[in-house]
């Protein structure tokens, strides 16, 4: 399974289902899709993601489960 932080990543963006699948030329429903982990990104895919983000691949998806944000940014 292939874990990923795009619904943080759009909550953050303020971004619907809607307008992120627009913006990367998919249907809303890979969307939706990706953020229940029913479905894994083509690499092309994956890379838009980055790009569209900001961030590399890695940020967004993992084969290991993500570590909240605010555990990564504030460790103690």
């Amino acid at each position: 399974m292939l874990h990923n932080r795009i619904a943080v990543l759009r909550a953050e963006r303020s971004l619907s289902r809607q307008e992120l699948a627009a913006a990367l030329g998919v249907n809303y429903q890979t969307i939706g899709y990706l953020e229940r982990g029913e479905y894994n990104p083509s690499l092309e895919l994956a890379f838009r993601l980055s790009d569209l983000f900001n961030l590399p691949v890695e940020a967004i998806f993992s084969r290991q489960p993500l570590k909240p944000l605010s555990e990564e940014l504030y460790r103690r």
